[in-house]
């Protein structure tokens, strides 16, 4: 999984993430999370209003959490997961009446070619997985 934070009036990426649980032994660790840290960083700010956040998989519900909470002002997300995600899946996080901030969010950009990368990224560690 992958996502980018991008400040939509200059075009220029701000930060950047990857998942990384396992190697950080961090279960927080997801794309989002990691690239919302390194963007408030950068910034000096945890609040991240009027940027945009890019990612290739539906959020979670921790991640929609951390969007909520930076403030973010537009989630772009390709391939939707009915199992974990929590935007247009299962709790639909940013529709409920406890969410105190609610980005735009746009689904589906390029939702075949996410969901065929992370097929790709999910067949190869099972393939390295059962060689050794």
């Amino acid at each position: 999984m992958g996502a980018v934070v991008v400040d939509p009036a200059t075009g220029d990426v701000v930060a950047v993430g990857a998942n990384q649980p396992i190697g950080s032994h961090d279960p927080t660790a997801h794309a989002e999370i990691v690239a919302l840290r390194e963007a408030a960083r950068k910034l000096g700010n945890y609040r991240l209003t009027g940027l945009t956040l890019v990612v290739t998989l539906e959020p979670c519900a921790m991640c929609a959490g951390a969007i909520s909470h930076a403030r973010i002002g537009r989630v772009v997300y390709g391939a939707e997961d009915p199992k974990g995600g929590a935007v247009a899946n299962g709790p639909r996080f940013f529709e409920q009446p406890t969410c105190h901030w609610r980005p735009v969010v746009e689904g589906g950009l390029l939702a075949e070619e996410s969901a065929e990368l992370l097929r790709g990224f999910f067949r190869a560690r099972r393939g390295k997985g059962t060689a050794a």
